[in-house]
């Protein structure tokens, strides 16, 4: 049995990670997902949006998934892998090098991401759009206080 190890936050779940989850299962007979809880996401510098339980079960629901594991800290990746009894860690290719030191317990693979989309584009459009809500909401306020002096 062939088992691959991925990481990641999996936030604002998309059609680029499911393209991803698919690629990587295709790779082998079951896939694992080490999916950052919310305190390592703090100290990678991410504010998360979904909480780790719901983002655990988004990821358990996908049939792509077999199991998901929470990742603490970066230096538990070679127990998980040894673990997991990995065959192959994968990544997506905006992590090429960085966890080539692992080969000599797994085969290291970086896949293609998925083009023009992304959690972090996903946020910054988020954020438009509550900062146009709220100047449309503190253009109307503006509007009606002029309104109530007229009064």
């Amino acid at each position: 049995m062939t088992t691959v190890v991925t990481y990641g936050t999996f936030d604002l779940f998309h059609i680029g990670h499911v393209r991803l989850l698919k690629r990587l299962r295709d790779l082998g007979d079951r896939l694992v997902v080490g999916l950052s809880s919310d305190e390592f996401n703090s100290v990678k510098g991410k504010n998360v949006i979904i909480p780790y339980e719901d983002r655990r079960e988004i990821l358990l629901s996908c049939r792509y998934v077999d199991d998901v594991f929470q990742e603490n800290s970066w230096e538990q990746k070679r127990d998980d892998l040894q673990r997991e009894n990995a065959s192959i860690f994968a990544m997506g290719d905006d992590w090429i090098g960085k966890f080539d030191d692992l080969q000599d317990v797994v085969k290291v693979v970086y896949l293609p991401r998925t083009q023009d989309v992304s959690t972090t584009e996903l946020k910054t459009v988020i954020s438009e759009i509550q900062n146009e809500k709220i100047r449309q909401i503190q253009s109307l306020a503006s509007h009606l206080s002029r309104l109530i002096e007229k009064l």
